[in-house]
């Protein structure tokens, strides 16, 4: 039997079987989910109805990240699952679907994040370094004025700040890797971010007692 999409198996809502008045039909199919994972990327093409294109990917590395509070995005490298809601076993097999909580590279947002208010990104030591590189880099006085003015805002969530000095930040996928074929997303920030630091705490402590 094939993959099916359709509710007719379903009782109604007062709990009576639904007469059985036809078969399977090709518009009310549905396909084997992509499972998509950490890896090289593997992008695979589906022929949808009415000649659609459907991407489904296999294996995704990177995506496209979106620091609301700051308004940029950058192409970065995904680290893995760290939870999902709806099943323990996604976090495990490290699966990419949308709604994953996921860790990224840090790397690509502090590089804007410094050269965008030329001051580091947290106090600790990681991104001294760049700063010494950045010396002979000399700024015309209009160019100067404007960095001042951005200097003035220039102020970061100490939950991000602690992930950029560990060089990982959390973030949310927002699309479908099995339908778009990416795994695009956006950085966790303020209330959201500390309840999926609690979450990821709980998970934690149970883990802990069940060892």
């Amino acid at each position: 039997m094939g993959i099916s999409r359709t509710s007719r198996h379903k009782r109604s809502a007062s709990g009576a079987q639904r007469a059985y008045y036809r078969k399977k039909r090709k518009f009310e199919l549905g396909r084997q989910p992509a499972n998509t994972k950490l890896g090289a990327k593997r992008v695979r093409t589906v022929r949808t109805r009415g000649g659609n294109t459907k991407f489904r990917a296999l294996r995704l590395e990177s995506g496209n990240f979106a620091w609301g509070s700051e308004s940029t995005t950058r192409k970065t490298r995904i680290i893995g699952v760290v939870y999902n809601a709806s099943n323990n076993e996604l976090v495990r097999t490290n699966t990419l679907v949308k709604s994953a909580i996921i860790q990224i590279d840090a790397t690509p947002f502090r590089q804007w994040y410094e050269a965008h208010y030329a001051q580091p990104v947290t106090k600790k030591g990681k991104s001294q370094p760049a700063a010494e590189s950045d010396e002979p880099k000399k700024l015309s006085n209009h160019a100067q004025r404007r960095v001042a003015e951005r200097k003035k805002d220039a102020k970061i969530d100490p939950l991000l700040e602690h992930q950029f000095a560990a060089g990982r930040l959390y973030a949310a996928i927002s699309s479908r890797p099995g339908q778009s074929g990416r795994a695009d997303g956006y950085i966790l920030e303020g209330r959201e971010l500390e309840f999926y630091l609690r979450k990821l705490r709980t998970g934690k402590q149970k883990h802990a007692h069940n060892a």
